[in-house]
């Protein structure tokens, strides 16, 4: 197969936009009962996108294939460093802001239907506590939350053991408990469907 200078553009340019886009989204994947943020997930295909890139290239040249015109090879180049400048923004985005929130995974047991699996991010800042519930199907990826709570005094329900999980036909339910004087607030439920 030869490899053109245009393929090389296309899908080394096409790997740089999904690590650029993985690094800005609500994006989570588990790997063996391991969570991996979205900004994990972003520094991963950056560093996968630019060897891909740097091999496509390498092997377009030894090919003996025709260089993209000057234009067009100015405006890939350019296009590159955005969107690796874009995806090195959303990683370090996302890093400190785990780092500064204290953020904590939890992948909660047992599992519902089909393998459905809820997947819990709680975080503390200043004097408020926050979670997020992810729904992660077979594949082990979820885009999205599925829905959200805030505590007050930096409470971290999930991780004291204050919730309640439960499965039936149509996927799962979570219920986040507060404390007297330390009420969950804005959302404490929410429908886990994967």
């Amino acid at each position: 197969m030869r490899w053109s200078p245009a393929f090389a553009a296309v899908a080394g340019t096409g790997a740089l936009a999904l690590a650029a886009v993985a690094g800005w989204s609500r994006l989570l994947l588990v790997v063996q009962e391991r969570v991996v943020p979205g900004w994990g997930m972003s520094a991963a295909s950056l560093v996968l996108a630019l060897a891909l890139r740097r091999a496509l290239t390498r092997r377009s040249r030894r090919a003996g294939a025709a260089e993209l015109p000057r234009k067009q090879a100015g405006w890939v180049r350019q296009a590159g460093r955005l969107l690796i400048g874009v995806a090195v923004l959303g990683i370090a985005w996302g890093a400190v802001d785990d780092l500064v929130s204290g953020a904590k995974y939890y992948v909660l047991r047992p599992a519902g239907p089909d393998g459905c699996t809820a997947v819990v991010r709680e975080t503390s800042f200043l004097v408020i506590g926050s979670g997020e519930v992810y729904a992660v199907g077979r594949t082990g990826l979820a885009v999205g939350t599925a829905g959200h709570w805030t505590v007050d005094d930096n409470r971290r329900p999930v991780e004291e053991g204050a919730y309640e999980l439960t499965w039936g036909r149509d996927g799962g339910r979570l219920r986040v408990d507060g404390a007297t004087g330390d009420p969950v607030f804005d959302g404490g439920a929410a429908d886990v469907d994967c």
